[in-house]
């Protein structure tokens, strides 16, 4: 009998493939804010689907490789039918052909992420290129634009949607050091602070929720070039460690 703990994470994943393949729904009905949430939704399940399976030892294979497939539908797949139905269809076959470009490179990302080994302790900080639900997130922020209080500023969205799924596309199949937060760790004088921010954050995403979309991808796709040097300045470093470490026993 399987126990308990092995399945709720499936089941957390299961509801996120649901929330997550009726984005492409509320995309055929012309629903774009719903499609949007749904996305998400779905992001943030995958998120805590992850985090509680660690955290009840309910981590399996079954469920590792339910989640890469569902990563594919979710973020490979939905996102880039939502963008197709609201902006790129109007390019015709070439919008569709940038569509089929984009799933394939979220299936190559995410096979690559299944294939990766453990590595040094200090590389579990960063990802290798732009994970999927933050490649589903660039490949929508031209469409969150439209939706948010800025969009009378600038009207070409379906030339920003062109450019967004090359952008995404390329990030998620490039090896473009990108912070993950999995490995960390809050000490517990700054747990309070923590769950303050993720409160007012989930706040103003309730009140705000374009808006505030969209400023998390900016400030995301600002942060890329951050973690690339950081990425690198560690590197040095650590090279440079290891490198005085081998000369000091042969010392």
């Amino acid at each position: 009998m399987v126990h308990p703990r092995f399945i709720i994470p499936s089941v957390i994943s299961i509801v996120a493939l649901c929330v997550g393949l009726s984005s492409i729904k509320f995309a055929i009905n012309n629903q774009f804010e719903y499609a949007i949430l749904s996305i998400t939704l779905a992001a943030i399940l995958d998120t805590i689907d992850g985090r509680i399976a660690r955290l009840i030892k309910g981590t399996s294979k079954f469920g590792a490789e339910l989640d890469s497939l569902i990563d594919f539908l979710n973020f490979g797949v939905a996102p880039a039918l939502v963008v197709y139905f609201a902006s790129l269809k109007n390019f015709g076959n070439l919008g569709w052909f940038l569509v089929l470009i984009y799933s394939s490179c979220c299936c190559l990302r995410l096979a690559r992420f299944n294939l990766e080994t453990s590595v040094q302790k200090w590389r579990e900080n960063f990802f290798t290129g732009v994970p999927s639900p933050s490649g589903a997130g660039i490949l929508l922020l031209p469409l969150i634009f439209s939706l948010s209080d800025f969009s009378k500023i600038f009207l070409f969205v379906d030339q920003l949607s062109f450019i967004g799924i090359i952008l995404a596309s390329f990030l998620m199949i490039s090896k473009i050091p990108t912070y993950s937060l999995k490995g960390l760790k809050i000490k517990k004088p700054y747990l309070v602070l923590m769950l303050l921010t993720i409160g007012t954050y989930f706040s103003l995403l309730i009140n705000y929720p374009f808006n505030t979309l969209l400023f998390t991808g900016l400030l995301y796709i600002a942060f890329i070039p951050i973690s690339f040097v950081h990425f690198k300045l560690i590197k040095k470093r650590t090279s440079k460690n290891s490198q005085n470490f081998i000369s000091e026993d042969l010392i």
